[in-house]
């Protein structure tokens, strides 16, 4: 009826006087991308493809670059400044403001989510720790490294049995200690649950399981006698990636004590990790097998201050677009391979005396 030449496309005037026509029978956030899609447009028509995703809640990348390309003047007021919200409404525009810098994409998120899936990765990562720490493992609340079966268990990763390949991602399951296991379970829930509800399990997971596993391999390449357990190198590169995005984007970022909030992240990460430090140069209550190494909080860190940092910013980007996002893929890669032939050749190159198994 609109396009009689069947261009796929109609002009702005049209489609301005179509959105007053109609405006009040649609999603008010809906309505304020439209009418943004049609300031920002300088070709004069409007994609009707682009509409077809915007009403279906598929965000093209054209879509968006249409968007953030423009003047991105929202025609109300900002979503914090909406009243009358449902508790569940408030916690979802919550998570908005502490993980996005930008408004369109934070009224886009508060439209379109709907809580399927929910966070479910970082909920099963924290209860799975929890319970094999304490349940199967331990069977009480005591300091995994001053307990009995502290080394004979097959989920940490030990240098006499690096061969066993599930232990580079298994040992996030045992903690040295009551505090290392708590500290870890507050920032997982914390800060992963509120960033899967946002980009979602593949990509938050993704973060995760390669901070995990440049965490053990960091350990393996430099300081190759100790073990490692603690999932500090998935969280770590979780909050790098998350604080990193906060200072790269500070004066879009509205959540309320921003500063307060980085500073005892912050701090928190520095208490864990000069307790680790410590903790490793300490006397081993098993010598001569040293206590876990502190190598896998910083292989976390580097994960994600670059991989993490990329995925964080491009929300609902394909990554594939993302120049950076190959070049630091690229690298990590280089990383895993390098480590993987070092741990064949490099410990009876270099004639090690390693800690006997447990």
């Amino acid at each position: 009826q609109f396009d009689p030449d069947n261009t796929g496309y109609i002009s702005t005037e049209k489609f301005r006087s179509l959105l007053q026509r109609h405006g009040s029978e649609l999603d008010p956030h809906k309505l304020e991308v439209l009418l943004a899609l049609a300031d920002s447009n300088s070709e004069g028509r409007i994609c009707y493809q682009d509409f077809v995703n915007l009403m279906s809640n598929k965000r093209s990348n054209s879509f968006r670059q249409a968007i953030l390309q423009g003047n991105r003047r929202l025609c109300s007021k900002a979503l914090l400044e909406e009243t009358g919200l449902s508790l569940s409404q408030r916690l979802i525009r919550h998570v908005a403001y502490e993980t996005l810098p930008r408004e369109i994409d934070r009224k886009w998120y508060y439209d379109s989510y709907t809580c399927c899936p929910p966070p479910w990765f970082m909920i099963t990562i924290t209860i799975v720790a929890f319970f094999l720490y304490n349940g199967v493992v331990l069977d009480r609340f005591v300091l995994q490294v001053s307990h009995p079966l502290y080394l004979k268990n097959a989920l940490l990763y030990h240098p006499q049995l690096r061969a066993q390949a599930w232990r580079y991602l298994t040992y996030i399951f045992m903690h040295a200690g009551i505090e290392h296991l708590g500290l870890n379970v507050v920032l997982q829930l914390l800060v992963g649950v509120p960033l899967e509800m946002v980009h979602g399990a593949a990509r938050i997971s993704f973060v995760y399981v390669a901070g995990v596993v440049a965490g053990s391999l960091a350990v393996s390449v430099a300081d190759m006698r100790a073990p490692v357990v603690g999932s500090s190198g998935g969280v770590y590169a979780l909050v790098s990636a998350h604080l990193a995005n906060i200072v790269m984007n500070w004066s879009g970022m509205k959540c309320q004590f921003k500063l307060l909030r980085m500073a005892v992240a912050l701090i928190c990460m520095s208490f864990e990790f000069g307790r680790a430090v410590w903790l490793r140069f300490h006397p081993s209550a098993y010598p001569p097998c040293p206590h876990p190494s502190f190598m896998a909080h910083l292989g976390g860190v580097m994960v994600g201050i670059t991989l993490g940092v990329i995925i964080l910013r491009n929300y609902e980007q394909r990554l594939q677009d993302q120049t950076l996002w190959w070049i630091f893929l690229s690298i990590y890669v280089i990383f895993v391979l390098f480590a993987v032939f070092w741990n064949i050749f490099a410990y009876s190159l270099l004639d090690l005396k390693l800690p006997p198994p447990p």
